[in-house]
């Protein structure tokens, strides 16, 4: 049970379609997610299995995106190893903040596992229920974010406190690791083909802090799981990533900072997801389409073989008031033009 398309792009079998999917593909611009909102919280929709499903299923059938992702949050870990998390309109909020005097108060792996059981559950739901034509991808926090918030309460700005005692980075991976392999191989397991590594905090480091400090700990995941992550950060660049080092990932996600052609023409171990920029979506929908045309022009002009291994997507998520028209025109343009014989 798998899509043909995400499943080429993975072996990097030539394709002239790419397969589709978007970050926050279920979220707060979609109508029967917003209806689901008013009689759920959104702690409820991630922790009861059914209603996870439905909501990560519901924008696949929509749109005819070829891939469900897990409907869950990233921080979700860091109250499993024990710091209390609620959710407000300001956004998530730790009770208390992680520092070299407070980290005995956390878990060990072994206990805080039990504590993300309900995203096993909600793969296999998911799972269950998908069209057996669409792939479906689990989801976890990167460490380097999952630290950053648990130091700071956020994974924005310059991530200062983050930095200032990088030592103790590393006495949380050395907690935070084992639950991350952990909750992973629970969710390949219950069916899963994938796992979004989602790290949007990466970029706040520099390309020398991310090789010392945060690739180390993403090849160990690469190798433990070897072409079953696709690692997500935002604000990188090129010079960030050793593709020989990661050459186990199953790919690579990347901003709309990357320019794509240079990317996806160059030998990569892996895959490449992204990237059109998500803002670009809020355009009136008449100019959105000339804008998805012009980006999609120098896409059609490469040979099959140039664009093996893309996965399309956004450089980010879909964000909130998003016009849902311009999310079909996304899927079913880029079928359009890349799926038409060139003259």
């Amino acid at each position: 049970m798998a899509n043909e398309r995400f499943q080429n792009a993975l072996a990097k079998i030539p394709q002239r379609i790419p397969p589709i999917w978007l970050l926050r593909q279920a979220g707060r611009y979609y109508t029967a997610y917003q209806d689901l909102r008013k009689k759920h919280s959104f702690v409820e929709l991630c922790k009861t299995p059914r209603l996870a499903a439905q909501t990560a299923i519901s924008p696949v059938v929509e749109f005819d995106f070829d891939v469900a992702v897990l409907f869950s949050d990233l921080l979700f870990p860091l109250e499993a190893l024990g710091i209390g998390l609620s959710y407000t309109d300001q956004g998530p909020k730790m009770s208390w903040n992680l520092n070299a005097g407070n980290l005995g108060k956390l878990r060990s792996p072994d206990k805080a596992i039990k504590h993300l059981e309900f995203q096993r559950e909600a793969v296999a739901e998911t799972r269950k229920l998908l069209s057996a034509t669409k792939s479906l991808i689990g989801f976890v926090g990167g460490v380097w974010t999952l630290y950053a918030f648990a130091v700071e309460n956020s994974h924005q700005g310059t991530l200062f406190a983050s930095k200032r005692d990088l030592s103790l980075f590393h006495s949380f991976c050395k907690i935070m690791m084992p639950l991350l392999e952990m909750n992973i191989e629970q969710q390949l397991n219950a069916g899963a083909e994938i796992i979004l590594l989602f790290d949007p905090a990466a970029g706040a480091l520099s390309p020398w802090l991310f090789r010392k400090h945060v690739e180390p700990y993403l090849k160990n995941l690469a190798d433990r799981f070897p072409k079953k992550l696709l690692y997500y950060s935002r604000e990188t660049q090129i010079d960030y990533f050793n593709f020989n080092s990661l050459n186990k990932l199953a790919g690579l996600g990347i901003d709309h900072r990357w320019d794509l052609i240079p990317i996806l023409t160059r030998v990569s171990p892996f895959s490449i997801q992204g990237n059109f920029d998500e803002s670009l979506l809020l355009q009136d929908p008449n100019i959105f389409r000339n804008t998805l045309l012009e980006w999609l022009t120098p896409i059609k002009e490469l040979r099959e073989q140039q664009t093996t291994g893309w996965i399309c997507g956004l450089g980010h998520g879909v964000m909130p008031y998003t016009p849902v028209e311009n999310v079909r025109t996304f899927v079913t343009l880029i079928r359009e033009v890349l799926g038409a014989p060139k003259h």
